[in-house]
This record gives C-alpha cells, structure tokens and sequence, in this order.
C-alpha cells in the first residue's frame, strides 16, 4: 500500500476526480444554530455522526471534512459566509478540487414543503432562496443536485427573513429532526442507487389537503 493512501485525500488532487462534494447551507454564529435557516447544516452534522467525519477544518471559507459514506469519498462542507454569499465558499470548492457540478449535492430548507417534508430536484430556479440564488449565480448554473428540507410555509402576517431565522418551537422539533433524517437517507441514496431511484424513493407528493393545512 503506497504511503500516499495514509494521507487526507483533499491533499491528493490526483485522487478527488471520483469525490462528492456535500454542503449543507446554513448561517455561522451560536445565535443561528437551532434557527429554520440552519437546518443545511443540521443535515451535515447529522451525516458527520453517522460515519465518523470531523467537519472542523476551516478551508475555501467552509467547514469542510472529508471521509467516506456508502463507499463513496466525500467532502463535507459547511460554508461560513452566511447564507448570502454561499456561493463564494462553493465555488472555490468545487474550483480548487476540480469537481464537477455533477458531484455536488446542496442541503438546504425549503418554506415550500410542509414541515419534514424532503424533495431532490436536479436543477432548478433558486425559489426566493438566498443562498441557493448566490450559488447559480457564482457558478453561473442552475444544473446541480439539490436536498431540499421542508420548514413549512411562513404564517400569515410574518416577515420571510424573520420566519427562517426563528428557531423550531419545541412540538415542531420532533418534526424536523424527522426530515433531517430523511434527507440524510436521501444522501446515501444518491450515493448509492443514484439520482433517479433517490428520487423516486424520497420525494414526496403532497395532496392539496396538505398544502392548505399548511398554509394556514
């Protein structure tokens, strides 16, 4: 076995071709972890656990740490720009370790699925949604895979900015920790049944009954 294979990978730029790069959106600070709008990074934590990944190095404006999920090298990222400029952090990424858009997965929360609620897309516009509108925007594409977590639609009366930047009340916990689940089960469908089985497995359809109750 070559000394090489002892190394972190993400020093190896011969060896990150085959990588996927994961990033789950969120907002740096302590203010913001148990906020809507982190719930990109709760994902990743949550995939970090799993299988032993420490996302602790500070690299291209991230949190990144790379290991290995369904047998499969990643690199885990956590940008720290806040929500806004996400794409900075991205696409330096993606640059520095010559990943293609078709190995990038983005985690982040959607106010148009009801709460728990998952959907991949595979392109798509940014929906309203800041940091997925930085990212096209730096990576001059809408064409990459996306994890999409619901947060449920924003009441009546509420602001959007402050609705997402408002932590989960103590019934809607159990709800979303729910969805963060299932969108780390989304991952490793990607990673191992590939796009379209991910898809069929873990997109939901929800009945118009649904979307009212949400709604209101």
């Amino acid at each position: 076995m070559s000394i090489l294979s002892h190394l972190p990978f993400f020093h190896q730029k011969e060896e990150t071709k085959d990588m996927i790069v994961i990033a789950g959106l969120g907002n740096p600070g302590k203010e913001y972890d148990n906020t809507k709008h982190n719930v990109g990074f709760w994902v990743i934590d949550r995939l970090a656990k799993e299988y032993n990944i420490s996302v602790t190095k500070f690299k291209h404006k991230a949190l990144i740490g790379d290991g290995i999920i369904a047998g499969k090298k990643v690199l885990l990222v956590k940008p720290q720009t806040y929500m806004n400029l996400s794409g900075e952090s991205i696409k330096e990424i993606l640059k520095f370790y010559k990943i293609p858009i078709s190995q990038f997965y983005v985690i982040y929360d959607d106010t148009s699925l009801p709460l728990s609620g998952i959907r991949i897309r595979e392109k798509g516009s940014a929906g309203g949604h800041n940091g997925i509108k930085n990212i096209i925007a730096r990576l001059g594409t809408d064409e990459f895979i996306r994890i999409k977590v619901g947060i449920g639609e924003k009441p009546n009366g509420w602001d959007l900015a402050d609705y997402v930047l408002a932590k989960f009340s103590k019934d809607d916990l159990p709800l979303i920790l729910s969805g963060v689940e299932k969108a780390a089960h989304a991952v490793e469908l990607l990673l191992t049944k590939g796009l379209k089985d991910a898809m069929n497995q873990s997109n939901q359809k929800i009945k118009p009954s649904q979307k009212n109750e949400v709604i209101s």
